[in-house]
């Protein structure tokens, strides 16, 4: 069984917090889904599919015959019907019509980049909808009949107090989701937010502050029969991420598109981040990817980084005990069932500690 995911780099306009691969060349949707067609037809084998991402970018900017075509190529390459279908959604591009008409092709789960119930921090991140767009986009998705949504927050904007972050684990909660995923805003190099950070023009959020804010999100959330099973995803019972599960839990996945990453097991292979090069180079099949094999030193580091990240943690072996036997004598790890699990407190410093562990 392996995860599909399908990079669809297309967006109205950026955002300024956003480093990933995305364009805002809209006229070239087509070439790019002939692009990726041939990719699937190349790359993807006759196999089990067990779950199928389309991620951006923005991928509700693709017509909904473009998304069935890519559906149905993929489904052609299946033995087995997948579970789970996701597509990234910005909440504007979710009419009553579109979302019946994704249902009808087989979209099963919707992730909806919410971002934030606040419009005066949504002009400031860039977005295009406003918090009631938002609402209705929830609203109209359970109209159309979908029951596993997920929705993106932001916290620890430039200003955001307490309060305001309350209010908006408030709203989430009232919309009747399944599943919320939460992120600390960073500051990554090059990003429009991060020259207004160098040029003083906005502050970072005090890292108590942050901490703060994400202690509340897991009570509130953990008291409404949320699951934290990620250290940024939460979900009702039942409606755990499957794909994005497969990232953490070592599962094969092939990611199809340009900038796309895949894993076999052994090797990482990831598409260049170039949109008109890799629709050229696609179609003339030429080399369009770079890879490199893990040495199991690599793969022994991807296993603890990825997987203290979740509810499960990891195998503790006798070697890893002895590397963390401080950091649960400081009540920053603990040991449950043979698995080594970061705490509350040791989520908040998660990255330091697996530089201890590796």
């Amino acid at each position: 069984m392996i995860g599909v995911y399908v990079h669809i780099p297309f967006c109205k306009r950026r955002c300024k917090y956003c480093d990933f691969f995305s364009t805002t060349q809209l006229g070239r949707r087509e070439a790019y889904v002939q692009a990726l067609l041939q990719e699937i037809d190349e790359r993807v084998p006759a196999t089990d599919i067990a779950t199928i991402y389309l991620g951006g970018g923005t991928p509700s900017l693709l017509e909904t015959e473009q998304i069935a075509q890519l559906l149905q190529a993929l489904l052609n390459k299946t033995t087995t019907e997948p579970t789970e279908i996701t597509l990234e959604a910005n909440p504007g591009d979710l009419t009553p019509d579109k979302l019946q008409a994704l249902r009808q092709i087989g979209i099963n789960r919707l992730s909806i980049g919410v971002q934030s119930f606040d419009d005066e921090q949504l002009r400031f991140l860039g977005r295009r909808h406003n918090a009631e767009q938002a609402r209705q986009a929830v609203r109209d998705a359970q109209a159309a009949g979908f029951d596993n949504i997920s929705i993106d927050l932001i916290y620890a904007l430039p200003g955001e107090t307490m309060t305001t972050w309350h209010r908006d684990i408030d709203e989430a909660l009232n919309r009747n989701v399944q599943h919320i995923s939460c992120y600390c805003l960073s500051y990554e190099p090059g990003t429009p937010l991060t020259k207004l950070l160098e040029s003083g023009q906005v502050t970072q959020t005090d890292e108590e502050i942050e901490n703060a804010m994400f202690d509340e999100l897991c009570s509130q959330l953990q008291e409404h029969g949320f699951e934290h099973y990620e250290v940024s995803n939460f979900a009702l019972p039942c409606f755990r991420a499957r794909h994005n599960s497969s990232y953490w839990n070592d599962t094969p996945y092939i990611g199809l598109g340009a900038g796309a990453h895949s894993y076999d097991g052994q090797v990482r292979r990831w598409n260049i981040a170039n949109l008109a090069a890799y629709v050229k180079r696609v179609l003339s099949h030429s080399t369009y990817w770079e890879e490199e094999v893990l040495t199991d030193e690599q793969k022994t580091i991807e296993h603890i980084m990825l997987g203290l990240r979740t509810r499960d943690g990891i195998a503790l072996t006798a070697e890893l005990r002895a590397k963390a036997q401080h950091l649960i004598a400081d009540g920053l790890l603990r040991e449950e069932n043979g698995q080594l699990i970061a705490t509350p407190s040791g989520l908040h410093i998660l990255n330091r500690i697996i530089e201890q562990l590796i």
